[in-house]
């Protein structure tokens, strides 16, 4: 038996800092090696345990004593001598901070609003607004992608689906990217102005709805004998935005980034575009946007993989590393990009009860964007050193806070 084996509690906490975010899936291979779980320090100095291993990862996000209520956790720190403060200002009431039975009814009812039809329907214009953007790129030289396209198209998608007027686009898409910055200044500042402008739309369409997803929250608050609360309406709005924006630009910022350090498989997808939607899989797998679960919490004590979590710990699971965990179909993952690799198995969208909601719509919007960009942005290179690119330092998303590239032409659009 290992010393990691014997006693995993006295090894040293895995301290999650800027340092080990930009080296994530390196620092996450290392912690496999040793074992499945590790003692953790996260955002805040708050401490509790990591899950790194993809069988452990499945056990933990479906395990009926890891809840999202952090009152054992609270009373547990308290008997220490902390204390727990949440933000007075978060994602505010919805699905992903709360169990069964209230997770049961919100997600319900949000499904009933955020329909497969109203993804499914968005693909014409998720496609026009991938064009629009690369028009708008000079037509040749040097451009930053995030801020060129990754950002703006499902800032601009979301914001059309929300029913959100153009006029706040722009204040939506830089507090939606602060949002999920867990360490930054402007963090809580833009949860407020997102709550704010947020509860003042929802009553506008309370007054006029429209066709869009606002309208359809707000019809199932007040149809439905008042399920969905104000605050509860507000916080799915919320969660959509902020889940569903800054992953989905980071999903496409660290899959470009990829196929740019893996130049053959570029070529290859390049040449054969119809591998694409297997490919975005294979992204999710390789090197997801969504790095960790929220947090869950020991409702009692408990094991995982041998080792005693005591109540009221905090638990999270690493889902990119998972993804490098995972057994795969025809074998091989880990740390190889293979486009073709049919059916890659990650947890890039978690798994179970807590599975994303938005997952169809991430997958429709990488498809379309990606098979854009590729086509009519040919020889695209990275116009910087991979190691001297800055990576999110804080929070569960996983992302470059830039990606400067270079291209000799833009191709004429044939839509």
């Amino acid at each position: 038996m290992s010393p990691y084996e014997q006693c995993p509690q006295q090894r040293p906490r895995v301290v999650i800092d800027p340092a080990f975010k930009a080296d994530a899936p390196a620092r996450y291979a290392e912690l496999r090696k040793l074992g499945p779980i590790h003692p953790a320090e996260f955002h805040l100095g708050l401490k509790g345990w990591l899950v790194v291993g993809y069988d452990l990862a499945r056990e933990a996000l479906t395990h009926p004593a890891l809840l999202k209520d952090s009152s054992p956790a609270a009373e547990a720190l308290a008997a220490a001598g902390y204390v727990l403060n949440k933000p007075s200002v978060g994602l505010g009431a919805q699905m992903m901070e709360t169990d069964p039975p209230e997770h049961t009814r919100l997600r319900r009812l949000a499904a009933a609003a955020f329909t497969p039809r109203r993804t499914t329907d968005m693909a014409p214009r998720v496609e026009q607004i991938a064009h629009q953007l690369i028009d708008a790129m000079p037509p040749t030289g040097e451009i930053d992608l995030v801020e060129a396209f990754n950002a703006p198209l499902p800032a601009t998608v979301i914001a059309e689906l929300l029913g959100i007027p153009r006029r706040h686009h722009q204040d939506f898409r830089r507090w939606a990217g602060q949002a999920l910055r867990v360490a930054s200044p402007e963090h809580r500042t833009a949860l407020a102005s997102l709550h704010e402008l947020l509860a003042r739309l929802i009553a506008d369409k309370r007054r006029h709805p429209q066709d869009d997803l606002l309208s359809a929250l707000v019809a199932v608050r007040d149809q439905e004998d008042g399920r969905l609360s104000e605050e509860e309406l507000v916080g799915t709005a919320m969660m959509l935005i902020v889940a569903g924006h800054e992953s989905t630009v980071h999903l496409l910022g660290n899959s470009v980034l990829a196929l740019l350090r893996h130049p053959e498989q570029l070529a290859l997808l390049r040449r054969r575009p119809d591998l694409l939607p297997g490919a975005v899989e294979e992204f999710l797998r390789h090197d997801t946007s969504v790095e960790r679960s929220t947090s869950r919490y020991a409702a009692h004590d408990l094991e995982l993989a041998g080792v005693p979590i005591p109540r009221g710990s905090m638990v999270v699971v690493a889902l990119g590393s998972a993804g490098h965990d995972a057994p795969q179909p025809e074998g091989g993952g880990g740390a190889v990009l293979d486009v073709t690799r049919p059916g890659a198995r990650h947890l890039a969208f978690g798994h179970g009860i807590h599975y994303c909601l938005g997952a169809p719509l991430a997958r429709l919007e990488a498809t379309i964007a990606l098979r854009t960009l590729l086509d009519r942005v040919p020889e695209l290179e990275l116009a910087a050193e991979p190691d001297s690119l800055d990576w999110i330092g804080s929070g569960i998303i996983r992302g470059v806070l830039s990606l400067p590239v270079r291209y000799r032409e833009i191709r004429p659009s044939s839509v």
